[in-house]
């Protein structure tokens, strides 16, 4: 990697995790006062925003535009704006917002870093656990300062896999993943938070993840966080438009990506 590039990601990765950790504190504090927050639908009524969305979003975005004025960013309450940089910022200010109105502790600020269109940076916070999943290329991946490594001795068999399910899918195509998932001998979890449940990849805590149809913004930062700690992921189409829309993401300790890979038909 040029010099350049490196210094460029490196100022980047440190100011993203002050972002995070700013972003968190500013969820949490939403969090804990979630009684006194006008929940609102988008696609269903399984699909919830609220203005703690739209404010940490605003944060996230008014940081960025002032550290890095020439970068893109996407975030998913309020789209993309188009940098010069080649560098663009993919954000999910909530991911998790159902858990997160109901009052389980299972959401998280997820930030992610493209660079001509691979991830490159990936903070995840997730402040009810007090946790801050960090990584940045060829830098490596650390779960609080300290560094994550996979164990490539763990497979669907012997660990649990994280799935996710939205109303992109039908419910048959859902059915038929968890029920290829128990017959190979796996197992499975599903936390409401996709972009949480990449970080607990990244950590070990998971073998695997697959979801059928995921946004940018909820997977970019965990796929960085997943490379680095020596896993694997499936690309995500990020040329033009295709990084506003949808597509399958799965990512997998070394010893499941097979399994997974056969599971998921990718």
């Amino acid at each position: 990697m040029e010099l350049h590039l490196r210094t460029g990601i490196d100022a980047r990765h440190k100011v993203a995790e002050d972002v995070a950790r700013q972003a968190a504190a500013l969820a949490l504090d939403y969090y804990n006062k979630r009684e006194t927050l006008v929940i609102e639908t988008k696609r269903d009524a399984q699909d919830v925003v609220s203005i703690a969305d739209r404010e940490v979003e605003q944060l996230i975005r008014g940081r960025f535009n002032t550290a890095f004025p020439e970068d893109g960013v996407l975030g998913e309450e309020y789209g993309i704006e188009r940098g010069t940089s080649g560098f663009t910022w993919v954000v999910d200010p909530i991911d998790g917002t159902s858990p997160f109105v109901n009052g389980m502790p299972n959401w998280c600020v997820s930030i992610g870093l493209l660079h001509d269109g691979q991830p490159v940076v990936g903070v995840i916070a997730a402040p009810c656990h007090s946790e801050l999943y960090s990584a940045a290329s060829g830098a490596g991946a650390t779960l609080n300062g300290k560094p994550l490594k996979l164990d490539p001795e763990r497979t669907i068999r012997n660990a649990v896999t994280g799935i996710g399910a939205n109303n992109y899918v039908t419910p048959a195509f859902v059915g038929k993943m968890v029920e290829d998932l128990l017959q190979a001998g796996g197992n499975f979890v599903r936390n409401g938070s996709g972009a949480l449940m990449l970080a607990y990849v990244a950590a070990g805590r998971l073998v695997g993840y697959y979801e059928p149809y995921m946004h940018a913004w909820d997977c970019m930062a965990g796929y960085c966080l997943v490379k680095e700690a020596g896993g694997w992921h499936h690309p995500f189409p990020t040329s033009d438009e295709r990084l506003t829309k949808g597509s399958p993401v799965l990512a997998a300790a070394p010893g499941a990506i097979d399994d997974l890979r056969k599971i998921a038909g990718i």
